[in-house]
């Protein structure tokens, strides 16, 4: 069963979110054999969606997503759902997933 985290995301700004997978003995999980894989959409239904750009650090169970200034800049404010997801050839798990609100920006050239 996946975590639950929400997020927020200030338009026109970088953004980024790291987490650390550990195994049930808490030890870091080894992401050698895994794809990671994150998307927003504004409803689960949503035909639409914004993929964050993932990395990961095989041996520490370390993944980050992320979105540059100018995809957060193309995103309407308001609330959206998203998750991340690891998968290798014999599984998928979902390990986190939540609610986005995206902030608009006020500042501006």
């Amino acid at each position: 069963m996946a975590s639950i985290s929400n997020i927020v995301i200030d338009q026109e700004t970088t953004f980024s979110l790291e987490l650390n997978l550990t195994n049930d003995d808490a030890s870091a999980k080894n992401l050698a054999n895994y794809t990671v894989t994150s998307q927003m959409r504004k409803s689960y239904d949503a035909a639409t969606f914004t993929n964050f750009t993932t990395a990961k650090v095989d041996n520490t169970g370390k993944v980050t997503i992320s979105l540059t200034a100018a995809e957060t800049a193309a995103l309407k404010s308001g609330r959206y759902v998203y998750d991340i997801e690891i998968a290798s050839s014999s599984e998928t798990l979902r390990v986190l997933e939540g609610i986005v609100t995206v902030t608009p920006n006020v500042t501006r050239a």
